[in-house]
């Protein structure tokens, strides 16, 4: 199978659970959906298991739009994946 490289950014305990802000990564061409690359990612160790562990609560922009869990990857330059956002 071929992968295809996509740059992952993370934001506040999402980036300090995993521990680094970015990266470039070669998902699975398997992986369609951006809840599908929530579950592949989960299973990249430890910090990523620990920094996902509820999915659900994950938001997710693809090239800087907010997008459904349901959405297609295919084709994102940029993934960027954020904790929910509380009120104030």
């Amino acid at each position: 199978m071929t992968e295809h490289p996509t740059k992952l950014v993370y934001f506040a305990w999402v980036r300090e659970r995993i521990g680094r802000p970015e990266e470039d990564i070669a998902v699975p061409v398997d992986v369609e959906t951006v809840a599908d690359l929530l579950l592949w990612l989960k299973g990249r160790g430890e910090e990523y298991e620990n920094a996902l562990q509820y999915p659900d609560v994950i938001r997710v922009a693809i090239d800087h739009e907010h997008v459904e869990h349901g959405e297609r990857i295919a084709g994102a330059r940029e993934i960027a994946l954020f904790p929910p956002m509380t009120g104030g």
